[in-house]
């Protein structure tokens, strides 16, 4: 019994933390004025802030992709920089502020060829 109390303990507090740091990502996106994820239309101009979740490189119609998941508290989408194999700086966990228009393909809302600035 002991044992699955610590683990249900330790899953507790991991869900908690995830739950946290969306709170905390949802309060940054307000506070710099940029729209959530989730309250977003697609083809609309949007300015979106979140941390990528991951970035990976995959190739659309022969043309080298750079893909990455950008979650804001709120929800995901991808944003897809076509013709790059890769970007200085676009890394997991790294925070990000991009406008663009979103789309969709495959049913995955996508932001292609988005403009971003890093931020710390």
């Amino acid at each position: 019994m002991g044992e699955k109390s610590k683990l249900r303990r330790s899953i507790s507090s991991w869900a908690n933390a995830d739950d946290q740091h969306a709170r905390e990502l949802r309060e940054t996106t307000k506070a710099g004025r940029c729209d959530l994820i989730a309250d977003c239309s697609d083809r609309t101009p949007v300015r979106l802030r979140g941390t990528l979740k991951t970035v990976t490189l995959r190739p659309r119609g022969g043309v080298p992709a750079l893909e990455a998941e950008l979650f804001d508290g709120s929800d995901s989408l991808v944003l897809v920089w076509l013709g790059r194999r890769e970007i200085a700086a676009i890394s997991p966990g790294r925070s990000l502020e991009v406008e663009g228009r979103i789309g969709r393909h495959g049913g995955d809302r996508i932001i292609y060829n988005p403009r971003y600035t890093l931020l710390p």
